[in-house]
């Protein structure tokens, strides 16, 4: 025999799913996730013990604790902050330390190949000097300077230069004279006797040149 609760709960749970079927699809979506107001979440309040710490009764015992916890988390975090500074002030030395290193170590390697073509390219020079007489010459000195050039070419790349001589102010930094020449003036290279280099700025070999002054 059904007793009367389990009546009433027979009769509620009916009821309800007279309700569902009785909802439209627009009801339906109208009670979507958006539309739903977000509950406030509670901040949960660590236990005590759980962070070692023995509060007192005494209110006024149990705030002098916690400012006191407050300070010393203070502290620590300050120290792990300027430890953490040094660490990266350390790393950022050791970087650009390195990058340097591996920036000298390149231009030691590139001047010494640099260093070693250059009696080859003085031996182009030289070749060069001599004017062709027959087409087999002419033909054999147009090959030279196009090889000359590439040569020339790849190791511009690299960053050699080539001094300036003729028509150009005298330099002892990257200019070294044949003699010196009579009278006043300005001092200006009038012949170039052998090629000089600069490798990225930092020279390698002086020009070989003579001298005469301009009035």
């Amino acid at each position: 025999m059904m007793t009367t609760w389990s009546k009433r709960r027979s009769l509620k749970r009916m009821n309800e799913i007279h309700a569902d079927e009785a909802s439209s699809p627009e009801e339906v979506e109208a009670t979507s996730s958006d539309d739903v107001e977000a509950l406030p979440v509670e901040p949960i309040t660590p236990d005590p013990h759980s962070l070692g710490l023995e509060l007192s009764e005494d209110p006024d015992e149990t705030i002098g604790l916690l400012l006191r916890e407050v300070a010393t988390a203070r502290d620590e975090a300050s120290t792990y902050l300027n430890d953490l500074k040094r660490v990266a002030a350390d790393f950022e030395n050791y970087r650009k330390r390195s990058l340097r290193e591996r920036t000298e170590m390149l231009n030691r390697a590139t001047e010494k190949v640099v260093t070693g073509l250059m009696p080859i390219l003085d031996t182009f020079d030289a070749a060069l000097d001599i004017e062709p007489e027959s087409d087999t010459e002419r033909q054999m000195y147009s090959g030279m300077i196009n090889t000359r050039e590439q040569l020339l070419k790849s190791l511009q790349a690299e960053g050699l230069e080539v001094v300036p001589t003729i028509g150009e102010e005298f330099d002892p930094g990257i200019h070294e004279p044949v003699g010196a020449p009579a009278g006043e003036g300005t001092v200006t290279v009038s012949q170039e006797l052998r090629r000089g280099y600069r490798l990225n700025g930092r020279v390698l070999r002086a020009a070989l040149v003579v001298l005469e002054v301009k009035q």
